[in-house]
């Protein structure tokens, strides 16, 4: 049950972090993932976010796949990981990297506090969520298969 928990939370990581990246970063334009320095190196900041969201996606699916082949995969848990990884992203991305490390914002020009309430309130929704969900699947056993 705990390494099917890992691989959803890989997974939800990874997803979340391309979402971040493909909707914020690339179709809105509002933020890279390092905003102190130029253009070029905001640009590059993004690609090393590209390859390190891959990565997890890769790998998650990979212990998702062996995870099944194995006939260990406990589906539940995995969505519960899932869940959390996704809101494990987003409020590690809204309280360190956009209050306490202020490498980005959510946007630029404008009253940031709507911004900051809708991404950090969605983030503990979705992790708390998440660790609820992790919590049942281990109270009742029904995430093992």
């Amino acid at each position: 049950m705990r390494r099917s928990v890992g691989a959803g939370a890989l997974v939800g990581v990874g997803l979340m972090a391309g979402l971040d990246e493909i909707v914020f970063h690339q179709l809105l334009g509002w933020h890279h993932l390092y905003d102190r320095s130029t253009p070029a190196v905001g640009l590059l900041s993004d690609g090393l976010l590209q390859t390190g969201y891959l990565a997890l996606l890769v790998a998650g699916a990979f212990r998702l796949a062996d995870g099944r082949r194995a006939g260990a995969l406990a589906r539940r848990s995995a969505i519960a990981g899932f869940v959390t990884g996704l809101g494990a992203f987003q409020l590690f991305d809204g309280v360190i990297d956009h209050k306490l490390l202020r490498v980005h914002q959510v946007r630029y020009g404008v009253n940031l506090l709507p911004y900051d309430l809708a991404w950090i309130g969605a983030s503990v929704l979705l992790l708390v969520a998440g660790l609820g969900l992790v919590l049942a699947t281990r109270r009742d056993g029904r995430g093992t298969r």
